[in-house]
């Protein structure tokens, strides 16, 4: 297969027709036009950092490797310009030098830029949203073959294109609304399980990002708590538990063991009661499953493919090596999370199809009718995404 794309996991694979990799925007758009005249479908593709099958197709892949780096600052706003296949981790010391910095990110931070808000990708924090909601502006190559800019005032297309796994065009750059620099005072430790779950409204409320990771080889919660400090930058880096960097240094962890992961948002005050259900599925059916069960918050926003539309949401996230039989685990944790008002993360496996997917996002239909204007003969739809979209 000389065309051969495998995502990061290594759970999804396919042969496109070709795989472009534009140099520039002007290339970009040259390459989707040449597409179209074809009659091919197109997926972008940034770091293959999902374990949904969102690239997967047999037409033309676009990787978006070389629209990369930090185009512009306006340190007056706290707004970034960023090419679309820029990695996560190389945003920090660009924005540094300005004094500026992400409100929040995940715990990984390998993804491209563009993949990461499209799947709607994020951190933790009652009082923060997603990637997502940063967004202030997109410039994406739409179904015609044509670049559309995207702000505040297209504010229909803001809320759909932030959040559309591809489907609405091929982005190239990402305006964000950043904050002043700040550094992190990280907190590890680890707690029976009954006890952190007794506690945890205390300990959410207490820091701005809390997370826990309960492990079954142990029984015990990985916890850990992150907050915002004006201390100095402490060089004795986790001597017992703690430590004290820039904010993009202590946010991401390294995770190199290959796994396959499914997430669910649901809404906050059913956080608590769907991870007690997942732990009793862990430890009376599914024993042998070896990895962490995550727990995190997430604020509300008003975009229309969000997990976290309308309501304070609770992510919990399974995973399993990439190597192991997780499907049936997975598919009966599905179904728990589903019974909970759960919306799944674009960017993690998930069975979900149009029908489902219309009754679980309230700004489903809306979203369809933007998408659709922005791509009315569907050159951005592999199979996988009309079996999301209908």
């Amino acid at each position: 297969m000389a065309n051969r794309w495998t995502n990061w996991a290594g759970n999804v694979e396919c042969a496109p027709q070709a795989i472009a990799v534009p140099r520039d925007e002007a290339d970009a758009i040259a390459t989707v036009r040449a597409a179209i005249r074809e009659g091919l479908t197109i997926r972008a593709t940034g770091a293959g950092h999902s374990h949904a099958p969102l690239c997967a197709h047999d037409g033309v892949l676009i990787s978006l490797d070389r629209l990369s780096g930090v185009r512009s600052v306006d340190v007056e706003r706290g707004r970034a310009t960023i090419g679309a296949g820029t990695r996560i981790a190389a945003l920090g010391e660009p924005l540094l030098a300005r004094g500026l910095a992400l409100a929040n990110q995940g715990d990984i931070d390998v993804q491209a830029l563009a993949g990461a808000i499209s799947t709607g990708t994020h951190g933790t924090g009652p009082s923060l949203g997603s990637l997502s909601t940063m967004v202030r502006g997109l410039r994406l190559i739409d179904g015609r073959g044509d670049l559309i800019d995207i702000d505040e005032n297209t504010p229909a297309l803001l809320r759909a294109g932030s959040v559309a796994m591809g489907s609405a065009g091929v982005i190239l750059r990402v305006t964000l609304q950043l904050v002043p620099a700040y550094r992190l005072h990280e907190r590890l430790w680890s707690a029976p399980l009954e006890q952190t779950m007794d506690r945890l409204d205390v300990l959410i409320a207490a820091t701005r990002h809390f997370e826990f990771f309960w492990r079954p080889d142990t029984g015990l919660c990985d916890c850990k708590a992150l907050h915002p400090t004006n201390l100095p930058l402490d060089p004795m880096t986790h001597l017992d538990g703690q430590r004290i960097d820039h904010s993009y240094r202590v946010f991401p962890s390294v995770r190199q063991v290959k796994h396959v992961e499914s997430e669910w948002s649901v809404p906050a005050e059913n956080g608590p009661d769907c991870f007690r259900e997942i732990h009793a599925l862990m430890t009376t059916k599914h024993t042998d499953a070896r990895m962490a069960v995550e727990y995190r918050t997430v604020a509300e926003d008003n975009l229309l493919l969000s997990p976290n539309y309308g309501r304070p949401s609770v992510t919990i996230s399974i995973h399993e090596f990439v190597d192991r039989d997780w499907l049936p685990y997975f598919t009966d944790a599905q179904a728990i999370f589903v019974n909970h008002g759960g919306r799944p993360h674009w960017g993690k496996w998930h069975s979900l199809r149009a029908l489902d997917l219309a009754n679980l996002y309230p700004g489903f239909n809306a979203f369809q009718a933007t998408r659709r204007s922005l791509d009315p003969d569907g050159v951005f739809l592999s199979p996988y995404m009309r079996g999301l979209f209908g």
